[in-house]
């Protein structure tokens, strides 16, 4: 079977490479829009299936791999902020405040349907940032394409006061731990090449 990464990101694809498998990567394309009923919790886990089902449709037998990740700050949703001004806006309501980063993981069996599903929590404490900080730190990092413009491989470690949480992979996009139990339910062989 086929090991499938359901995501363009290339974050999610350097984390996936750790497992020494070989895999594909091709964008989902869904609507990522919240529902109104949903929390953000549900909103993840939602949209991690329907990244794997959307792929799932044109690759049968193969193991697919859907993920998505957003900032939750007392209930609000922090994305991808695309632009340096969006960006600032995150970083100024990061500010002395506590964020959940919650991560949907969905791994499906395209042949069978059978999937397992989860959401992953990772709290991180900031400190507080000044606008000279985060200047330097958007001047600096590639950040434009992650949750909540934190990269917390790249720069963002030096803004954070304390993290935590079970599986430190969770923050950068992909929750290792947990893939790799998904994986093994699936038969799938870990550091295969």
């Amino acid at each position: 079977m086929t090991l499938i990464l359901a995501s363009s990101s290339k974050f999610r694809k350097q984390l996936l490479s750790k497992l020494n498998t070989p895999f594909k990567c091709v964008s989902p394309d869904i609507d990522e829009r919240k529902l109104t009923t949903e929390t953000v919790t549900q909103y993840v886990k939602r949209l991690s299936i329907e990244k794997a089902r959307k792929v799932g449709r044109n690759h049968h037998n193969s193991i697919i791999i859907g993920s998505d990740e957003v900032a939750d700050l007392d209930g609000k949703i922090l994305g991808k902020p695309h632009t340096k001004e969006v960006a600032k806006k995150q970083l100024k309501m990061l500010s002395n405040k506590e964020v959940i980063f919650r991560t949907g993981l969905c791994v499906l069996n395209s042949k069978t349907g059978k999937h397992y599903a989860s959401v992953s929590n990772y709290n991180i404490f900031f400190k507080s940032l000044t606008n000279k900080v985060i200047n330097k730190y958007l001047n600096n990092d590639d950040v434009l394409k992650c949750a909540a413009s934190i990269r917390i491989e790249g720069l963002a470690i030096n803004l954070v006061k304390s993290m935590k949480g079970n599986d430190p992979s969770s923050i950068m996009g992909l929750p290792l731990l947990k893939l790799i139990s998904y994986l093994e339910k699936f038969n799938v062989e870990i550091m295969s090449k």
